[in-house]
């Protein structure tokens, strides 16, 4: 296992206390500009691909979810993968390098692509996978344990093809420069 999936595997441990990552989903999702219901995400009928959710998705906490998938590198409990399954979310165990899907109505990705080897490829493959890419990504990072990548936004505007959105943060367990951007295809 590479090194910065050793650490987040270790980060996340049992999987049982997500409290402090789940809050920062709120703040995340204001940013990916989704519909608050409460303490839901209203997801409107749709299919959307989750890259690098793991074990605890923002679908997760969607209302009106057609189907959902969840992409991450690492297998986490099997009772984390029951619980998915219980809201139409599919697992599957695999890198966003090596996503090869399409059909998608959104693909979501937030907090991920610090984690991985190759960030403009998972850009590329959610493109491929559907017409709206919502996005929320710590920047201007250097890069350390865990976090082989540093993200700018500069390289993300490239990589989508859209300028997106920076905002220094300090909120609910959020805290640095972070960009978002959302993107529909025409």
């Amino acid at each position: 296992m590479h090194d910065e999936l050793l650490f987040e595997r270790q980060f996340w441990g049992d999987c049982c206390n997500t409290f402090s990552e789940d809050r920062k989903h709120y703040v995340y999702a204001r940013f990916m500009e989704l519909i608050p219901r409460g303490f839901h995400f209203e997801a409107s009928g749709k299919r959307i691909l989750d890259i690098g959710g793991g074990p605890t998705s923002m679908l997760l906490k969607c209302m009106s979810l057609l189907e959902g998938m969840v992409v991450d590198p690492i297998s986490y409990p099997q009772w984390t993968v029951s619980r998915y399954a219980t809201k139409n979310i599919r697992v599957q165990v695999g890198r966003g390098e090596d996503v090869d899907e399409v059909g998608w109505d959104e693909v979501w990705i937030y907090n991920c692509l610090q984690h991985t080897d190759d960030p403009e490829r998972i850009i590329k493959n959610a493109l491929r996978a559907a017409p709206t890419l919502r996005l929320f990504e710590w920047i201007d990072i250097p890069p350390h344990d865990g976090h082989p990548v540093m993200l700018t936004k500069g390289l993300l505007d490239q990589w989508i093809g859209s300028e997106g959105l920076v905002c220094d943060l300090n909120e609910s367990g959020c805290v640095g420069r972070c960009y978002a951007n959302v993107y529909t295809q025409k």
